[in-house]
């Protein structure tokens, strides 16, 4: 692993400044008030400003079409993260298309592909069901064919951004009576057809996510993506971008594991608190001069350090985890002030700790839980047997 400094440029210099340009310009202190507000984690005024700019564009775009550098790219990922651009919709988004350009018909590709890159249409993940927790090759969504035309049924649950999305990548079960795997089939599903809710749901860290209930939709099978009852084909390489499954990237400018972005904003937050507890206080100590205080707070650094540079799947996991350890710790350093949340007069470190402790359980079930990926790891890089859960059986007695 190569953490070396790549040293930029002047047209990799003037590029940083145009980007720190752009989103001073759209991505304001409005902006991320509004979101904090919401939770959508989404802009359609910046989201639009990125397609008008040719942002959106340059990004779905390799070198060779006309699209980002490999070292643009990553000045880009990162000003957006430092700017805290509102970002969910369209990390789906991205996702999505890629199976609409590999899967979907050249009507439909025609219909959503372009205004993708204008940012009028984005595109949402319809896979967990109430009752199926991470195992989504379990769907009982039906999808049944009607002539040229299919008739859904079901329910969908965190839904991440269908309020701000045009189309929902579903996946369907098409034949009850096959294996699970050879059951499914993938549609892009106009989120405007009849048939169609969308409930809001806020989760414990203020985010909005949603259930997504569909009553007798009708679709027309050009919205059909991949063959019927080969939609786990169709699935694999999303699951696999939104599980960080993919090999690393040779020149090592990409994310280390999948969950970077909320790596660094724990680090930030431990950064901050790091300067409140090196602040003096009233009697002129600081936090930092009690060596218990000092100990927690390096050990807590350390194991965010060790996150961050571990890779994949690995990563993941370790990100995860360590925000659930480290954000009480965190808390507990700072007292009763670190309970405040952002906003609040007298947050002691602008809320970063308290958002932290709310946002740690839900980054260990982002994508499927912790348990799903140590389980994935145990069987696919260890090497060990698939997990049995069935129950124990009582021996009988003799």
């Amino acid at each position: 692993m190569d953490f070396s400094t790549v040293e930029l440029g002047a047209d990799e210099l003037a590029f940083r400044g145009g980007v720190r340009s752009f989103l001073a310009t759209h991505v304001t202190d409005d902006v991320r008030r509004r979101d904090r507000e919401t939770g959508d984690n989404f802009d359609e005024g910046v989201h639009l400003a990125m397609g008008a700019d040719g942002w959106l564009a340059a990004e779905l775009d390799t070198p060779e079409q006309g699209g980002l550098t490999r070292v643009q790219r990553r000045i880009w990922d990162l000003e957006k993260r430092r700017a805290h651009v509102p970002w969910v919709t369209w990390g789906t988004t991205i996702i999505v298309s890629k199976s609409v350009e590999q899967f979907g018909s050249p009507e439909l590709r025609e219909e959503v592909l372009p205004r993708v890159r204008s940012g009028e249409v984005r595109l949402c993940l319809g896979y967990t069901e109430p009752e199926g927790g991470s195992d989504v090759a379990t769907s009982k969504t039906r999808a049944v064919r009607d002539g040229d035309q299919w008739i859904i049924n079901g329910s969908k649950m965190f839904t991440t951004g269908a309020h701000n999305c045009q189309y929902a990548f579903l996946i369907t079960n098409t034949d009850p009576e096959a294996r699970k795997h050879k059951s499914l089939t993938m549609f892009l599903v106009p989120l405007d057809t009849p048939g169609i809710e969308i409930q809001g749901l806020r989760t414990v860290d203020g985010d909005r996510t949603n259930i997504v209930y569909y009553t007798d939709v009708r679709i027309d099978d050009r919205y059909r993506l991949g063959a019927v009852n080969n939609g786990w084909s169709v699935l694999m390489e999303p699951l696999s971008i939104e599980h960080g499954a993919l090999a690393a990237a040779p020149d090592g400018l990409a994310d280390v594991s999948v969950m970077v972005h909320q790596g660094t904003m724990m680090a930030v937050a431990a950064d901050r608190i790091a300067a409140v507890a090196a602040r003096p206080g009233p009697d002129g100590r600081r936090l930092l001069d009690d060596g218990a205080t000092s100990y927690r707070l390096g050990r807590s650094i350390a194991r965010i350090e060790a996150a961050l540079s571990a890779p994949a799947m690995f990563g993941r996991v370790a990100i995860a985890q360590a925000m659930r350890d480290v954000s009480p710790e965190l808390m507990d350093l700072l007292g009763a002030a670190a309970a405040l949340p952002v906003d609040a007069e007298g947050a002691i470190d602008a809320g970063g700790a308290e958002y932290l402790y709310r946002w740690a359980p839900l980054c260990g079930i982002y994508g499927g839980t912790l348990e799903v990926f140590r389980n994935l790891i145990a069987q696919h890089v260890l090497g060990l047997g698939r997990p049995h859960y069935a129950p124990a059986v009582a021996a009988k007695a003799g």
